[in-house]
């Protein structure tokens, strides 16, 4: 049989694809929750069965699975934008995006689907860009479609915006990652340039249509353009930006990070210059990737996805849900406004490094948690 077809993470029927898309949009269950409990259960339906049992576990009573009129009504207005609903472990999901820990479950896929498994590049880079990082993005942009990589970024202004812009002027070939739903333009300023990607290229979203995105919804985004890309090019960014959450999520899945370099006393080039100075390849022009990742523009070979998607961390510990719900009810607890220490934490509760970070990875991708500088975590209320 094939190897494919015998895969527990395939969907297998259409009731089986209704019952993931209500197990991702129940309360409380994020991208690594949800392969958390697909793994442990075997199918979307066992895991919203055993959903409740969990919820009590960590507190919470009266708690209810997403109901099946909900994605059913989700569906409808998919089918109405013309959209195409991917769930994990499909033929035409991203391959690459396929292997992360916290790869999205679901995807709405607006436009030419057969872009997602090319190889692609990110260009990520400051939202108030200067003259000279615009014209670097656009040439970068152009110049790597026309060689055969298709064009990642997150429709921002500044440079995402340029970089799709080029891209589309090149061979078309760029992929938008919408921070909100598919259908949901933002900043409104790139309304015709979104309606251009999703007419020549692709726009694609983990979200709901018409959900509009909140500042928790952005970090999500770029974790997805870094894990679906073979490298990011990071093109302006300033020291403390969106982009740099980019470029360590790139770090943190394997991916090539590269930057261009920029003016010592320019604060928009300082994240670049920073990720130079730490090992980055430092890009001048398109040529300078394509060396670095190979020229060829042929698709690369389809990966299989693995049967249980891999925790965050090293040897992050396979717990039931129930250990882990209880968990995260500990954690949010002791955490509040107040920035509270890493270390501190993991000695109130008395666990080891390794079992709170996959946890505490969990919570930051939810929006439950902030990360601060110098080691310290906050509560998002």
């Amino acid at each position: 049989m094939d190897g494919q077809l015998s895969n527990p993470t395939l969907p297998r029927t259409e009731d089986d694809r209704l019952d993931r898309l209500r197990l991702v949009r129940s309360r409380r269950v994020g991208a690594v929750t949800y392969h958390r409990l697909m793994a442990e259960h075997g199918t979307a339906r066992a895991a919203l069965d055993a959903l409740p049992g969990i919820a009590r576990a960590a507190g919470v009573e009266e708690y209810e699975v997403c109901p099946l009129g909900v994605v059913q009504a989700e569906l409808k207005a998919g089918r109405a934008l013309g959209a195409r609903l991917l769930v994990h472990g499909e033929a035409d999901y991203p391959q690459a995006l396929a292997q992360i820990a916290d790869a999205p479950p679901v995807l709405w896929v607006l436009g030419d689907v057969a872009l997602l498994n090319r190889p692609l590049v990110a260009l990520v880079g400051a939202r108030n860009a200067s003259s000279l990082g615009v014209r670097m993005a656009r040439r970068l942009g152009q110049g790597l479609a026309e060689t055969g990589f298709t064009v990642v970024s997150g429709l921002a202004r500044g440079i995402d915006a340029a970089a799709h812009e080029a891209a589309l002027e090149g061979e078309g070939r760029t992929i938008a990652v919408m921070a909100g739903g598919v259908d949901v333009i933002y900043p409104p300023e790139n309304a015709a340039l979104a309606q251009a990607i999703a007419d020549k290229a692709c726009r694609i979203s983990e979200h709901p249509p018409g959900l509009v995105p909140q500042a928790r919804h952005f970090p999500l985004r770029n974790r997805i353009v870094a894990g679906m890309s073979r490298a990011v090019v990071v093109v302006e960014a300033a020291a403390k930006s969106g982009s740099l959450i980019t470029a360590r999520a790139a770090l943190d899945y394997g991916r090539e990070v590269m930057a261009v370099p920029g003016h010592p006393f320019d604060a928009r080039a300082s994240g670049c210059n920073g990720l130079i100075r730490d090992g980055a390849l430092l890009v001048r022009g398109p040529a300078d990737v394509a060396e670095a990742l190979g020229t060829t523009t042929r698709p690369e070979p389809e990966l299989r996805v693995p049967p249980q998607p891999p925790l965050p961390g090293p040897q992050a510990p396979q717990r039931p849900l129930k250990d882990v719900a209880l968990l995260h009810s500990m954690i949010l607890a002791r955490l509040g406004p107040s920035p509270l220490a890493e270390d501190q934490l993991v000695r109130d509760l008395n666990v080891t490094p390794a079992q709170i970070a996959p946890e505490l990875l969990s919570l930051e991708l939810d929006g439950r948690i902030a990360r601060q500088p110098g080691g310290l975590l906050a509560r998002v209320d």
